[in-house]
């Protein structure tokens, strides 16, 4: 069977992810419920529900961290994909990967937002021989 895990918010945070109350600053909700953009998920849905900062986290770094991943077989390799959208002049999402036997986040991949107001896709290949979270 695939070891594909689906996130999609609907019902709760998904499995991937440490629970809610431990990430401050995230929300959850829909585009309905919103007084701000996005109103809509990347599927253009209003209904649906997507992670979003509060708004009082406008200045300051929130985290979301995954679960701990087990290492890849030497023939398979973990990719990640998901969607973000960036509105804010100086808003900055970062991905980076953290082992099991380092104590800081290794940087993967950045995104700043020239292209804002809109739901970008991203997919990023994570090769580690170790325990590891995102």
């Amino acid at each position: 069977g695939s070891s594909c895990d689906k996130c999609d918010f609907e019902t709760d945070l998904c499995k991937a992810l440490h629970p809610l109350s431990s990430q401050p600053g995230w929300v959850r909700r829909n585009g309905q419920s919103g007084r701000r953009p996005p109103y809509f998920d990347h599927n253009g849905n209003h209904s649906a529900y997507f992670l979003t900062l509060s708004s009082e986290m406008q200045s300051s770094a929130a985290t979301l961290r995954t679960k701990v991943f087990l290492p890849a077989a030497e023939d398979l390799i973990c990719q990640i994909t998901f969607h973000y959208w960036i509105s804010q002049m100086s808003g900055t999402l970062l991905v980076g990967v953290k082992k099991l036997s380092e104590n800081a986040l290794t940087n993967l991949w950045q995104d700043s937002g020239e292209l804002r107001n809109e739901w970008k896709a991203k997919s990023i290949t994570i090769n580690s021989t170790e325990k590891y979270e995102v």
